[in-house]
């Protein structure tokens, strides 16, 4: 039986603190998701000045928000250059999509076993969302929702450590993506060809769902080392995007 963590009869009570973001916190938030969605571009300057204006925020929580995304390695630091948004070329892919591979495949095994059917509703849900947007035919939408059911079922498996490790390798495949080619590429059949992974984790088979998840990535790279040689209908998004802005913050 759990312990309790009721205090004792005539014990004092204990209260625990209310956290809420700093606006470190929110800044970091916000520069990550600029890179996630190419926003920010790879290899563009994270320029403090600039983009803490911007923002609405003080030079001194801006240095310290990039400073964490450097120390997640999504931005670079460069002795007389500054700060910039790192690139992931086509020799760092495959090791990007084995790290990618260890932790999508150790999550499905544990949501196989521990998800609860809610948890596993909600990675159906996340598809759902995948097959809506693949009739936009927006390729940046349906990528977004793509990492989002690879996101989600990683959150089934219920380990803070793996889920902490895939938020950042999704950017890290985004960056990947966007610095390979001068347009942002997708599959057109994006909702069917992940059918069966949520299929195979509702039936909680966890063999083939391991077996799907690494037939998945590995065309995924496949497609990025060589897409003049893919022979799936793809939907691509035209780059450059316009110049960065960042919104400001609600402090």
């Amino acid at each position: 039986m759990p312990p309790s963590h009721r205090p004792a009869p005539g014990a004092a009570p204990t209260l625990s603190p209310v956290t809420r973001p700093s606006t470190v916190d929110l800044i970091t938030v916000e520069l990550r998701n600029a890179i996630y969605t190419g926003a920010l571009r790879v290899g563009s300057p994270i320029r403090e000045v600039e983009m803490a204006g911007q923002l609405g925020v003080s030079r001194g929580p801006f240095r310290e928000a990039a400073q964490r995304l450097v120390a997640e390695g999504l931005v670079v630091a460069t002795p007389g250059r500054g700060l910039s948004v790192r690139r992931i070329d086509r020799d760092r892919i495959p090791a990007l999509y084995t790290a990618r591979t260890a932790v999508e495949t150790t999550a499905a095994r544990l949501a196989v076993e521990h998800a609860t059917d809610e948890q596993v509703a909600v990675v159906r849900r996340a598809h759902d969302a995948l097959v809506r947007a693949d009739a936009t035919h927006d390729a940046l939408q349906i990528g977004a929702a793509d990492l989002t059911v690879h996101w989600e079922l990683v959150a089934a498996g219920g380990n803070p450590w793996l889920l902490s490790w895939m938020s950042t390798l999704i950017v890290e495949v985004r960056i990947a993506s966007f610095t390979v080619s001068e347009e942002y590429a997708v599959r057109r059949d994006a909702g069917p060809s992940h059918a069966p992974i949520v299929e195979l984790l509702e039936a909680r088979d966890a063999d083939a769902l391991d077996a799907a998840i690494r037939a998945n990535l590995d065309d995924a790279v496949a497609r990025l080392l060589a897409p003049e040689a893919t022979r799936v209908p793809m939907l691509e998004e035209p780059r450059p995007l316009p110049a960065p802005r960042l919104d400001p913050l609600d402090l």
